[in-house]
């Protein structure tokens, strides 16, 4: 009990010396029980050694549900996706029950694998096996088909419980509001405020992003003043970041900078964020450089805001500044991340990257790209809009670069692969650039094709050449 007390302290200091001290210690006086050893993989999955973790629950003969649940666990937490997928159909395989935990752990992995297809089997499984469908597991169940680009079967779902807690009815209002549907999460909210669930700082914050995403501004605007005056809620940090990314989105760029300045608390990085991005859009180099300056001044150990920063200089054309940023980027020793992009076709998830050629049917997807294109110029009248390339190189370079993202890609192995009458169901984790949303929007229209992309932003329903966004993204 003493060592799984320091064991646990060791977690909250996130000393990973301290952990592996003590775990050596218990491996020689011999004190290590499977209850210790769970312990362990939970923390070294919460200090991030998967690799320690896996160790641990290989050598463990007699794993129970925990053992098996702590692993899963770890692997979703770090990013391992696939693994943590395949260990739950290994657990299952050895006939251990999985627990509600286990099944809120693997739904998160296959709503970040947007698998649908493997989804819907562990609901089957869940339902069949007659496991406990509590608040938790039905929040997990409609955040996932959310996340995996299937919004009715969410709402099915959320409409068949008769018991709803406030977990439940806060996701989804922000599944809605994912999907661009901001007038029916709003009406979720009024609904859950008729019936006496009195509304958290995370039910506000869901109801903001809805609004964000969906162009309401003074909907927006109006629930923040409800959650300060009628419900007494101090907004975070995150609240006013919703703000400002509303009224950047709709275009009110001085509102959103003077917003930010009367702020009663410092604004963070993530509020700099969301006006650096309205500013790109938006072509406002002015506050654009207040915000790139703040943001980077605020998190200059992050990645992401250096490629904010870079994309915004390059939309104005200004290269000896993308070129200054990229190099403190490189004098860090940061990275940025690939662009990225999967569908999950044939119960299998295929990955690509921007001028990917790894792919085993490469030359049949750039011949099946190419005849897209060409398809969509002589019916849909598609021109490449090379302002969306943030590369100083000539014009048919940036032609080419346009034709070779990670989407486009995924979206011709899509119409070579899957049924014609399936939806074709895409992630990406960066944001689509505008002339690959124009592009998906003609192929909708030109290929009579339902495309639902999920980027780093929201979601995107494409159908008869029009998007559910309504160019708010």
């Amino acid at each position: 009990m003493m060592i799984g007390s320091i064991l646990l302290a060791s977690s909250g200091l996130g000393s990973l010396s301290l952990l592996k001290q003590i775990h050596g210690y218990t491996v020689r006086h011999g004190l290590l029980d499977l209850v210790l050893e769970n312990t362990i993989i939970d923390i070294y999955g919460e200090c991030g050694e998967v690799g320690y973790a896996s160790l641990i629950f290989e050598r463990i003969k007699d794993k129970d549900v925990v053992t098996w649940t702590s692993m899963i666990t770890c692997y979703v937490q770090n990013g391992f996706l696939n693994e943590a997928l395949n260990l739950f159909l290994d657990m299952v395989k050895a006939n251990i029950e999985p627990d509600a935990v286990a099944i809120v752990g693997i739904l998160d992995a296959i709503a970040g694998l947007s698998s649908l297809l493997k989804g819907k089997e562990i609901h089957g499984s869940v339902m069949r096996r007659g496991l406990s469908m509590d608040g938790l597991v039905c929040s997990s169940l409609v955040d996932m088909y959310a996340r995996c680009g299937d919004i009715d079967n969410s709402l099915k779902i959320f409409n068949r419980l008769r018991s709803k807690d406030l977990v439940l009815w806060t996701s989804m209002i922000n599944v809605s509001g994912m999907h661009g549907r901001g007038k029916e999460s709003i009406d979720l909210f009024n609904k859950m405020s008729d019936i006496g669930l009195v509304p958290d700082h995370v039910a506000f914050l869901a109801i903001l992003y809805a609004c964000a995403h969906s162009g309401l501004t003074s909907e927006g605007k109006n629930f923040l003043e409800r959650m300060i005056n009628d419900f007494g809620l101090e907004p975070w940090s995150e609240h006013y970041a919703c703000v400002v990314d509303l009224l950047g989105r709709s275009g009110k760029m001085d509102e959103a900078f003077e917003f930010i300045k009367d702020m009663p608390i410092e604004p963070t990085a993530a509020v700099w964020c969301s006006l650096l991005g309205a500013c790109r859009v938006h072509s406002n180099r002015k506050l654009g450089e207040v915000a790139a300056e703040k943001l980077l001044e605020l998190e200059p150990e992050n990645p992401g805001n250096y490629v904010l920063v870079s994309n915004f200089y390059a939309s104005m054309g200004e290269w000896k500044e993308v070129d200054d940023v990229r190099g403190r980027m490189k004098r860090r020793g940061l990275r940025k991340d690939p662009a990225c992009s999967w569908i999950d076709v044939g119960n299998k998830v295929h990955t690509f990257v921007a001028m990917d050629n790894s792919h085993e049917h490469s030359v049949e997807i750039y011949s099946k790209l190419s005849e897209i294109t060409e398809r969509l110029e002589m019916e849909g009248g598609y021109v490449a809009d090379t302002r969306f390339v943030l590369h100083d190189v000539s014009e048919e370079q940036k032609v080419k670069m346009l034709q070779g993202h990670s989407e486009r890609l995924a979206i011709a192995f899509g119409l070579i692969r899957s049924p014609e009458d399936a939806p074709i169901r895409i992630t990406k984790n960066l944001r689509v650039c505008g002339d690959c949303h124009e592009f998906t929007k003609l192929v909708s229209k030109v290929f009579e094709r339902e495309i639902v992309v999920r980027d780093a932003n929201r979601f995107h329903h494409f159908r008869d050449g029009y998007c559910s966004c309504r160019e708010f993204w």
